[in-house]
C-alpha cells in the first residue's frame, strides 16, 4: 500500500506526521469518476496515450481508505491559503518505491483541487482561457515526466502548485509568478532609484519549454497580457518590476549565440541583480536535452542552444544561474 512505502522513507515519514499533525481535513476532497476524470485530463491536456493509466490508478487509489484520506489531507492543506503569495503548499515528490500510483499520487490531488482553484479564478474575474492555459501545465509536466523517464507521473509537484494556488499564470509565451523581491534582486532594483525593494511585490518570469520561440514578438505580447492582466485582477497589488533566476541569463551564452537570436534578445531586456557563483550544469542540459543526467559527451549538436550548451561543457566551462530584472 502506498503508505506503507512513504512510512518507510524517513523524510516522508516525518512529512506524513507533520500532516496529520494538523487535524482533521476543513476541506473536502472528491475524486472525479472514471469517466469524468478522463475528460478533466483531456482538458488539462493530459495526453491521450497517458489518460487510460490515470484512469485505472485511480481505481486503485479509490480502494486505498488511507490513500484516499492522505489525498484529502493533502487537499485541505493545499488549499487553505489559497491565492496567498508564499504561502502555498510545496508537496514532496516520492520516490521510486512508492511505485506507479506514488509518482502520478500528486496529480489526483491537483484534479481533486481543480473545484477550489476555478472557484478562486471566478472569484478574482479571471478569464476561462487564461485559467485554462494555465492548468494545462500540468499535462506539459506530464510531457516533461515522460521525456526524461519515459513514464506517466510528476516530476516537479511543487511546480505545478504554483499554477494551482493562484500564484502562476500563464499568459502568452511567458508565464509570471506572483512574488515578492529578494534581498539580492531587491538591493539592486532600490539601488537603481525605483520605489521598490526587498520584500516588495514583484513578478517572477519564467519559460515554459514546449511553447514555441522565445521570439521578442511573442515576449512583448506576454509582457503587455501581462500588464493587462495584474492591473484588472489584483487591482490591490502593485506589479512595478518583474524579475527572472534562469540560466539564460547567463552572460556566457554571448559568446555562442548570435545578438540577433531569441535568446539573447531575451537576455537584454535584464539588468544584472547578481550571478550565482556556483555552477550548475544540470540546468541548461535538463532544459535543453531533457535530462540534466546525460553524460556531455552524448549531447547533440542539433542545434545553436545544443552547441552552445554542449560544446561548452566539453571544453571544460561550466554553467551559473543569473538574475535578472527590469521595470515593468
Amino acid at each position: 500500500m502506498l503508505l506503507e512505502a512513504l512510512r518507510a522513507d524517513a523524510r516522508l515519514a516525518e512529512w506524513l506526521r507533520d500532516l496529520e499533525g494538523e487535524g482533521a481535513p476543513r476541506a473536502e476532497a472528491v475524486l472525479p469518476d472514471a469517466d469524468e476524470l478522463a475528460d478533466i485530463l483531456l482538458d488539462l491536456s493530459v495526453a491521450h496515450e497517458h489518460v487510460n493509466e490515470f484512469v485505472a490508478l485511480r481505481s486503485r487509489l479509490a480502494a486505498d481508505p488511507e490513500a484516499m484520506t492522505l489525498l484529502t489531507r493533502c487537499v485541505a492543506r493545499f488549499v487553505r491559503d489559497m491565492g496567498e503569495i508564499g504561502r502555498g503548499w510545496e508537496p514532496p515528490a516520492f520516490p521510486a518505491s512508492t511505485g506507479p500510483l506514488g509518482r502520478c499520487f500528486h496529480l489526483y490531488v491537483f484534479v481533486a483541487a481543480l473545484p477550489y482553484v476555478r472557484a478562486y479564478h471566478h472569484a478574482r474575474g479571471i478569464p476561462d482561457d487564461v485559467s485554462r492555459r494555465t492548468l494545462a501545465d500540468l499535462g506539459r509536466h506530464v510531457a516533461v515526466h515522460r521525456r526524461r523517464l519515459g513514464t506517466a507521473g510528476l516530476l516537479f509537484p511543487w511546480w505545478i502548485a504554483l499554477h494551482f494556488h493562484g500564484e502562476l499564470f500563464q499568459l502568452g509565451r511567458l508565464q509570471f509568478q506572483r512574488a515578492r523581491l529578494g534581498r539580492r534582486t531587491g538591493r539592486a532594483v532600490a539601488a537603481a532609484g525605483l520605489g521598490s525593494g526587498p520584500g516588495d511585490p514583484c513578478l517572477s518570469v519564467h519559460i515554459a519549454d514546449f511553447r514555441g520561440p522565445l521570439s521578442p514578438a511573442a515576449c512583448e505580447r506576454s509582457l503587455a497580457l501581462a500588464r493587462e492582466f495584474f492591473a484588472r485582477h489584483y487591482p490591490d497589488e502593485r506589479y512595478e518590476v518583474a524579475e527572472c533566476h534562469s540560466w539564460l541569463l547567463d552572460p556566457q551564452l554571448g559568446r555562442y549565440l548570435p545578438a540577433d537570436s531569441n535568446i539573447m534578445r531575451f537576455q537584454e531586456r535584464f539588468r544584472v541583480a547578481y550571478q550565482e557563483t556556483t555552477p550548475d550544469d544540470g540546468v541548461p542540459v535538463g532544459f535543453v536535452f531533457g535530462d540534466p543526467e546525460l553524460p556531455t559527451r552524448d549531447l547533440p549538436r542539433r542545434s545553436a542552444v545544443e552547441r552552445a550548451v554542449g560544446d561548452h561543457l566539453r571544453d571544460g566551462g561550466h554553467w551559473y544561474v543569473g538574475h535578472g530584472w527590469f521595470a515593468l
